[in-house]
Order: structure tokens, then C-alpha cells, then sequence
């Protein structure tokens, strides 16, 4: 059984440093297109709200993987 929370311990370490990677490219994207002109408010505000959703999945996983550090 130890060796099923160690595949699932590093899948979650896996897909955290997805979504990080994500919510930084996700971050430069925003600060470049705020001073375009090529975006409308809504997608960026779209783009934002995505943002916060990845960084919530990323704090739920690392939740996960250490329960008591974040209460």
C-alpha cells in the first residue's frame, strides 16, 4: 500500500507544478495583453478568473499532499 501513496504523492507533485507552470504563463499573458488593445475587458477578465481557478486547484493539491502545513 506504501507504494500506491507514493505514486499518488508524486502524481500530485506532477500536476502541481502543471498548474504553476500554467498560472505563471496564464500571469504573463494577462500583463501582456492589458496594455493591448487586442483584448476586450471580458476576455481578460476571463483570463483573470482562469488564473484564480488554477492557483485554488494548486492550493486544494498541495492541501492534499500536506494537510496540516496549511491549517
Amino acid at each position: 500500500m506504501r507504494g500506491h501513496h507514493a505514486i499518488t504523492t508524486n502524481a500530485l507533485r506532477d500536476r502541481i507544478v502543471q498548474l504553476e507552470w500554467e498560472h505563471s504563463e496564464l500571469d504573463r499573458m494577462i500583463d501582456r495583453l492589458s496594455d493591448s488593445s487586442d483584448i476586450s475587458d471580458l476576455e481578460l477578465r476571463r483570463l483573470k478568473k482562469r488564473k484564480l481557478k488554477v492557483k485554488d486547484n494548486i492550493m486544494l493539491l498541495q492541501l492534499q499532499l500536506e494537510p496540516d502545513k496549511h491549517a
